[in-house]
């Protein structure tokens, strides 16, 4: 058990899930930047924001997106707090829309989504966030124990 525990904390795999989620998050961000009124009409599908406050949403989200992608390849404080708020905010809206039964493209990954396309639902991106969301648990865990892990006289 102490040989996991050590594989785990290794900081090289902690790097590893940083930069993976940095690069998933930068990717979406981009593409999502890339076609912004398709992506706002992917938002309205989802009936949870004003019509007016679509446009300045998409490119709220997006914008946060990549600079939280970022900060987590960069290893800016903050950035795992914000990929995680924004997961959760993302998982929350994938629960509401199956709950609802809404067919809707997630936009995940821009408009045009090549998974809805792929699978057509949603299950499959709120799997995707959920594993994203365990990778997010995995680097708070890493930082806990780290910090543990330092000697009192050195906390200053």
């Amino acid at each position: 058990m102490e040989r996991l525990r050590h594989l785990l904390l290794t900081p090289w795999l902690a790097r590893l899930v940083r930069w993976c989620l940095g690069g998933i998050f930068l990717y979406a961000g981009i593409l999502k930047l890339q076609d912004l009124e398709a992506f706002a009409v992917v938002i309205y599908d989802f009936g949870l924001v004003p019509w007016r406050w679509i446009m300045p949403f998409a490119v709220g989200l997006s914008l946060l997106e990549v600079a939280a992608a970022l900060g987590l390849v960069v290893g800016l404080r903050g950035a795992l707090a914000t990929t995680a708020g924004l997961l959760l905010v993302f998982i929350g809206v994938l629960a509401y829309a199956l709950w609802q039964g809404l067919d809707v493209d997630c936009g995940c990954f821009g408009p045009e989504d090549p998974e809805y396309r792929a699978y057509h639902g949603l299950w499959t991106a709120f799997y995707r966030d959920m594993m994203m969301l365990a990778g997010v648990v995995y680097l708070y865990w890493c930082g806990v124990v780290r910090r543990r892990a330092v000697p009192q006289e050195h906390k200053q």
